[in-house]
């Protein structure tokens, strides 16, 4: 794989900041943003009057702690423009969440809101070793949906040729990715994998592209998903996270050089790692509930928002800037089997060492009596698909289950191509047990 370490004059002041200087502008940043979110916003005016807290009070970092948390529910319930912080005419766009289970959640932007939000994208973009004069070939979904819009901008904004795929058409996708040669791909990790099969099918080695990096968002995947993409492309695959309550991708960032977790872009987002049960803040390097403030958003400012994604802060590495350890599982995706916590993405890292699958999966829950039951649905690779050797991958993958999560599964071992493939984020889960 290429070299793309930055290069002396790539990184911008901030990212190289002292701690310090970063948290000097935190704190001015996080002051205007209380302010600026109870004196316009009806919600957080009654949510700060409720807990007793003013703008006022914050005098310290720590002080944030003392503010009350915004959920996803505080949004849906302000459906759809309540969370507003600036009149109508200056709001620039509107993205919302697909809301499949229930109201979608409706941020807005300011022009400053979209400017600030290209900034951060090509940032990511630069760390994950992209370059001005670049080609990417974004294909996450345009539309309401943060992804496809948020990577176009910040990759004009780094002075790259953007490829607006968005997702879908994967026999076309494959063709672009050939003809018009980009050195990025912007997707999700899942429907790399379903691009990776094209490929596959076509009879085309997938490390002749001319990709030198991936950068992966949207959903948690698992490093053994990276070491599939990476070894199938002899590319890069760096990882993006971002939510469109907080701004859409671009909150923080993996860097090439290092891939030792993602930088948080903490000069625009404040993080915090919080007890999920009790809401107390956790010190860094204790795993938790993440919790982002933003600190420069203007037409919807979010205050101790609580992503459900579970991870922990650990010191800057390759920047000055805190990191957080990759996302691999969110409390509200938590499955409870007979007593066992399970996490979708502990299946994932056991199908993947499994040389006869490929890396699609499906987890199926059903209930037997008082018994829950797990059946996980996989394919079998094209070169491991007589019954002998079905047999004997679906074996090991329930002994690696059963080792190392603890959890006794059933595997049901598919054709090639017949799991359901999405473009988008896909379905990992299907609970089919009786609502109680």
């Amino acid at each position: 794989m290429p070299d793309l370490s930055p290069r002396p004059g790539d990184l911008e002041p901030i990212e190289t900041a002292s701690r310090d200087e970063i948290a000097g502008l935190q704190h001015t940043r996080l002051a205007w943003t209380l302010r600026h979110a109870y004196e316009n916003v009806p919600h957080y005016r009654q949510a700060f009057d409720a807990a007793g807290v003013h703008p006022d009070d914050f005098r310290t970092l720590s002080d944030l702690a003392k503010f009350p948390f915004t959920t996803k529910h505080d949004l849906r319930a302000n459906y759809p423009f309540g969370m507003f912080a600036v009149p109508q005419e200056k709001v620039a766009r509107v993205h919302a969440s697909s809301g499949t289970t229930g109201r979608p959640t409706v941020v807005g932007y300011t022009q400053r809101d979209l400017e600030v939000w290209a900034d951060v994208v090509a940032r990511s973009i630069r760390a994950s070793g992209g370059r001005a004069g670049m080609k990417v070939h974004v294909a996450y979904g345009y539309g309401l949906f943060t992804g496809g819009l948020g990577a176009h901008y910040g990759a004009e904004r780094l002075g790259c040729t953007v490829i607006p795929m968005s997702g879908g058409m994967t026999e076309r996708q494959v063709q672009l990715l050939q003809d018009f040669a980009p050195d990025i791909i912007m997707v999700t990790p899942s429907y790399m994998l379903a691009i990776l099969d094209e490929f596959r099918a076509r009879g085309i080695d997938p490390r002749t592209t001319s990709l030198k990096v991936g950068i992966f968002g949207a959903e948690p995947w698992t490093d053994a998903m990276r070491g599939e993409i990476e070894d199938a492309f002899a590319m890069h695959a760096v990882d993006i996270y971002g939510l469109s309550e907080v701004m859409g991708p671009g909150v923080a960032n993996e860097c090439v050089e290092t891939k030792d977790g993602l930088h948080i872009w903490e000069d625009h987002f404040y993080p915090e790692v919080i007890d999920p049960e009790t809401g107390a803040v956790l010190p860094d390097g204790e795993k938790g509930e993440l919790v982002f403030t933003s600190l420069s958003k203007e037409a919807m400012p979010v205050v101790r928002y609580r992503t459900r994604d579970l991870t922990r802060l650990l010191p800057g590495t390759a920047r000055s800037m805190r990191r957080m350890e990759k996302i691999t599982g969110r409390s509200d995706d938590m499955l409870i089997v007979r007593g066992v916590n399970l996490f979708p993405t502990q299946v994932e890292e056991q199908v993947l060492r499994c040389p006869g699958l490929s890396g699609h999966y499906l987890i199926e829950l059903t209930r037997e009596g008082r018994m829950d039951e797990v059946t996980v649905h996989v394919e079998a690779r094209p070169d491991h698909n007589d019954a002998a050797e079905r047999a004997s991958t679906a074996a090991l993958l329930c002994h690696h289950v059963k080792e190392i999560v603890g959890v006794t599964v059933r595997v049901a071992v598919a054709d090639p191509g017949k799991l359901e493939r999405s473009a988008g984020k896909a379905r990992r889960v299907i609970d089919r047990r009786p609502k109680t």
